[in-house]
């Protein structure tokens, strides 16, 4: 690369998670050969926004939270990404996070662009009054840059439909009018999508089902370690059991269960909603984290956090198909050695990417105001998904270049020629 972007050497964006994603994004331009004044064009963050949220807690003291909105690029249309609230929150990881947004849009063909929101805090830690009053002082203060036409916020990490809930009614009283399309992930009764809730897990199903086939890997009685029992683990896991895998190790946070004859995962699911201790579930093993990523399996699906596997632990993965379900969970250094290994990598833009996509078709709808139902939604996702993996698989062996590079070739260049065709204002 002969440019050197500016938020390189910003310590305000300078953390690990964003230096993974332009190094991920500097290895794809290398082989797309993009002039370096569009290259810093496309990878500089068009807007980041920090705000501090003071609210008064349960016992009556005033906290004051931080939080943030980064609206990355908007060539193909208005932002679109998470919220995530989670202790480790900030504008680095946010900026990380919506930079891969901007690419998964490209990749999806979708006309929306990259965005990312974040509230430094431990919800876990947090009553639900003091998360809705968290939830609407954001919204407030970002009021000015959100919206159906301008950036339309979603879940993530440590939200769920009911904040999308508060942030849809606290932005309709700033409008003064009913305001569907402001969020996605929101609960049906309020305009939300069939299948958004499961849209990423089957997503990440549906990406393995396309992987196991280019490596004749029948997916019957293949065996499956999980890592990562939220929203994106249990659906995962849920939808490939379906498909006849078998479902030999799950972990959270807290540690993590083994069994190789399986695991059922239903009522592993309702054993972690009532103790999220999962080694106390009945006829399995104790795992830690650690071992679960060493697993002898079949399938490695990653739903967790980032920075999972780096070469301190990359060797030890065993598996024939490696899942990115989790944004960022893998370094460079570790997509090397995965390589070597011969190990068939589906990268997060692309093995995630079903969330996104029933996101968009939630926001068509809500702007419509006219509902598809759950068949509709799931064809029209499988369609997009297949397309975008097939496209990546082919550049992949076309190219010679890893799985992921493929995929962000593929979305950096729809950005760029969007950001080339629109020219610049003024």
């Amino acid at each position: 690369m002969n440019f050197v972007p500016e938020q390189r050497t910003n310590p305000e964006y300078f953390t690990p998670l964003y230096q993974l994603a332009l190094n991920q994004f500097e290895k794809a331009v290398d082989h797309l050969k993009l002039p370096p004044d569009v290259t810093e064009w496309i990878i500089t963050p068009g807007r980041s926004m920090m705000v501090s949220l003071p609210i008064r807690m349960d016992d009556k003291t005033v906290k004051t939270f931080y939080g943030y909105r980064v609206q990355h690029n908007m060539a193909l249309g208005p932002g679109k990404g998470g919220l995530r609230y989670h202790p480790s929150v900030n504008l680095g990881e946010v900026t990380a996070l919506a930079t891969w947004m901007t690419w998964k849009g490209g990749l999806m063909n979708i006309p929306l662009g990259g965005a990312k929101g974040g509230i430094r805090c431990d919800p876990k830690k947090m009553s639900q009054a003091e998360l809705e009053k968290l939830t609407r002082r954001y919204t407030a203060a970002i009021f000015p840059i959100i919206g159906p036409e301008k950036d339309v916020p979603a879940p993530d990490v440590g939200t769920n439909s009911q904040t999308m809930a508060w942030i849809m009614d606290t932005y309709s009283m700033r409008t003064g009018f009913h305001t569907m399309g402001v969020v996605t992930g929101k609960p049906e009764i309020m305009g939300g999508s069939l299948g958004r809730m499961e849209a990423t897990g089957l997503g990440v199903a549906h990406s393995i089902a396309y992987a196991a086939k280019k490596i004749n890997m029948p997916l019957e009685g293949a065996t499956v370690a999980v890592q990562g029992f939220g929203n994106v683990g249990y659906y995962t896991a849920k939808f490939l059991q379906g498909m006849g895998a078998k479902i030999i190790a799950v972990s959270n946070s807290l540690g993590g269960v083994f069994n190789k004859n399986g695991i059922p995962i239903d009522p592993l699911h309702q054993h972690s909603v009532e103790d999220r201790q999962l080694d106390n579930f009945p006829d399995t093993e104790k795992i830690t984290n650690a071992k679960l990523l060493a697993t002898k399996c079949d399938i490695l699906v990653l739903a967790a956090m980032e920075n999972q596997v780096t070469e301190k632990n990359a060797a030890k993965v065993n598996c024939k198909i490696y899942a990115e379900g989790a944004n960022g969970p893998t370094s460079l250094e570790a997509d090397k050695i995965l390589e070597e290994k011969e190990i068939f990598l589906i990268p997060d833009i692309l093995c995630n990417s079903g969330g996104v996509v029933v996101s968009y078709f939630e926001w068509v709808q809500g702007m419509q105001s006219f509902f598809w139902d759950m068949d509709d939604i799931y064809k029209r996702m499988e369609k997009m998904l297949q397309n975008a993996f097939e496209e990546t698989y082919t550049l992949h062996q076309q190219e010679k270049v890893g799985m992921r590079t493929a995929a962000l070739m593929i979305g950096i260049k729809r950005v760029a020629e969007a950001q080339m065709t629109r020219g610049l204002y003024p």
